[in-house]
């Protein structure tokens, strides 16, 4: 409890400070959910129903969630002054536990032991929703290469992934090649446009790199879509067969299953590669990138090289998941790579956390599963979705887990060194 003597005319300026944005925000929070909370519109009797009293819910709520909101932001941050005053471990509770053997090894096996019972413990549908999670996962570890660890900011992803798709849908249709051929062919098509959407943006950072990347992504959409007699345009590709397994005849149910081990292997391929990838040489010539390209390339670092790199590693993976989402819907069409696909991946990393593989398999798990789970919240599903992302990122702004680097604290003579997050 704060008495009447800590309350100095500073501290009176900051409550009261806080108490006009918190009563600011709650009147935006009303303007902005009357539509939904408010007005009911019944279409069969014509009728508009008032439910004025969800406007107090929703004032009284948002008022005290913003206090409690600024009352722990500023604890946090007198924590975290404190903290980097003294230079202690700044790494988080999940990074402090994978750096122990003795935790990392029995907590992996645990989790893998979960996911392989998983299509056995629950129904198809949730086997179903849980594959589209994995494939996220290697696609916000894709994109993780480019924008977290190079820091190259790409709004056009899902061209990869569209290109993926559509090498499969085209290579069995004219060809008749199957899922494990067209696998890795699609992956090596995405990285060769990886590297060809590489060369003209190697001078462009920024906001400048995310326009062009943007148009590249649309650009690759409008050509599937009005060029008919190469990709049958807005109408799409049916009939691609799902992936076999030594010509076993399998029912629809069954291949599910299949297909999410399929993706079981393949996030751990991604997790492995993308791990060795970041530890490597190539993966400190791209921190080296992000934190300063001009010092980067004084010291030697072929900048060319390690840009083309990030781009067809990055795209080589959408290109793999491309082809996996041909075969697990049947379907291709253009309709399906928009821009929102892309902004989603790149929510994934950015709420997840910049370079971090573990954020980006919580944020991808947390973005695609939460909409699915909160369909019994009927009309208030993406209401309540954009609050929980809302409250993330005020309350998590680094993102859920942030990578970390090692840094080091001189203390005299003596030098220790600490885990900081990366912000």
């Amino acid at each position: 409890m704060i008495t009447a003597k800590e309350l100095t005319p500073i501290n009176k300026k900051i409550i009261c400070k806080a108490l006009k944005r918190s009563l600011l925000i709650s009147l935006w929070f009303v303007f902005l959910t009357f539509p939904i909370m408010v007005i009911k519109v019944n279409p069969i009797e014509r009728t508009v129903s008032w439910r004025w009293g969800n406007i107090a819910y929703v004032a009284i709520g948002s008022f005290v969630i913003s206090l409690l909101a600024k009352a722990w932001l500023v604890r946090k941050e007198r924590a975290a002054a404190a903290k980097t005053a003294a230079c202690p471990t700044r790494a988080s509770i999940f990074h402090n536990i994978l750096q122990r053997p003795g935790c990392r090894y029995p907590l992996a096996a645990l989790l893998l032991g979960v996911a392989l019972a998983f299509p056995h413990l629950f129904s198809t549908y949730q086997a179903n929703i849980m594959t589209t999670a994995l494939m996220y996962i290697v696609l916000g570890l894709g994109l993780n290469i480019v924008v977290g660890v190079a820091g190259l900011l790409d709004l056009g992803y899902v061209a990869f992934y569209a290109i993926g798709a559509y090498s499969y849908a085209l290579l069995n249709l004219h060809f008749h090649l199957g899922f494990w051929a067209a696998l890795p062919i699609g992956g090596l098509l995405a990285a060769l446009f990886g590297v060809l959407l590489g060369f003209p943006v190697l001078r462009l950072r920024g906001d400048y790199l995310a326009i062009v990347t943007l148009g590249f992504g649309e650009i690759i959409r409008l050509i599937l879509e009005n060029w008919n007699a190469f990709s049958k345009g807005p109408s799409g590709i049916s009939n691609i067969p799902r992936p076999g397994f030594f010509g076993l005849e399998m029912s629809l149910d069954q291949a599910m299953i299949y297909m999410y081990y399929l993706m079981i292997g393949l996030v751990l391929l991604a997790i492995f590669v993308v791990n060795r990838l970041q530890h490597s040489r190539l993966g400190r010539a791209w921190l080296a990138l992000r934190e300063d390209e001009i010092a980067c390339q004084a010291m030697g670092i072929d900048k060319t090289r390690i840009k083309l790199t990030a781009f067809a590693l990055g795209a080589f993976w959408a290109g793999l998941i491309g082809v996996i989402f041909a075969a697990k819907t049947t379907f291709v069409n253009p309709a399906s790579f928009t821009f929102m696909e892309s902004a989603i991946i790149l929510a994934i990393v950015v709420l997840g956390g910049m370079g971090s593989i573990i954020g980006v398999i919580c944020g991808a798990l947390i973005l695609i599963l939460l909409p699915e789970y909160l369909r019994a919240l009927s009309e208030y599903r993406m209401l309540a979705f954009g609050a929980i992302l809302v409250a993330m990122m005020i309350f998590k702004p680094e993102g859920l887990i942030a990578g970390v680097r090692r840094t080091y604290c001189f203390q005299g003579r003596k030098s220790t060194a600490a885990l900081q997050d990366d912000e």
